[in-house]
């Protein structure tokens, strides 16, 4: 009985991994809905339900190892290498307008926003002085985190 009705169970499959892949576009799941194809296939010439299930998977890891990579450089191609909102901050410098520490301050960058920051956890610095130069290392929310540019000794 349950092989009369694994053609259902491998519809079904298509569908979900179809209908993920749809909102993914990661590939992995169209791979599986193939994968499933697969076992539809063999289902419909009356090989038992387990064979089914191997050549399934067999065919999905096949086309995820073989078919995947080349179809996502072909995705990636086309897309903009231009960086745009949060990503074009990271790297920018900025000059301190009021002073900058583990806990707040805020910076003018290059683009000419001006910016709440704090240092990075991995500065040893105190405290960066107003008209400092620091660099962008990563945004936390709405804060700018910075490291100095350059580091002056005490004199």
């Amino acid at each position: 009985m349950l092989t009369q009705y694994a053609w259902i169970a491998w519809l079904v499959l298509i569908l979900a991994f179809a209908t993920i892949e749809v909102f993914t576009l990661e590939m992995t799941f169209l791979m599986l809905a193939l994968g499933s194809v697969a076992g539809l296939l063999s289902g419909l010439f009356g090989i038992p339900w387990w064979a089914q299930f191997v050549i399934a998977a067999i065919v999905a890891v096949a086309l995820i190892l073989v078919l995947r990579p080349p179809l996502l450089r072909a995705l990636r191609r086309g897309s903009d290498p231009a960086r745009s909102n949060v990503d074009a901050l990271i790297g920018a410098e900025g000059t301190v307008v009021h002073t900058v520490g583990g806990h707040g301050g805020q910076v003018r960058l290059q683009n000419g926003e001006t910016w709440t920051a704090r240092l990075s956890p991995a500065t040893e610095q105190a405290d960066v002085a107003v008209g400092g130069r620091v660099l962008v290392t990563g945004i936390d929310g709405a804060t700018a985190v910075v490291v100095p540019v350059e580091r002056r000794t005490a004199e």
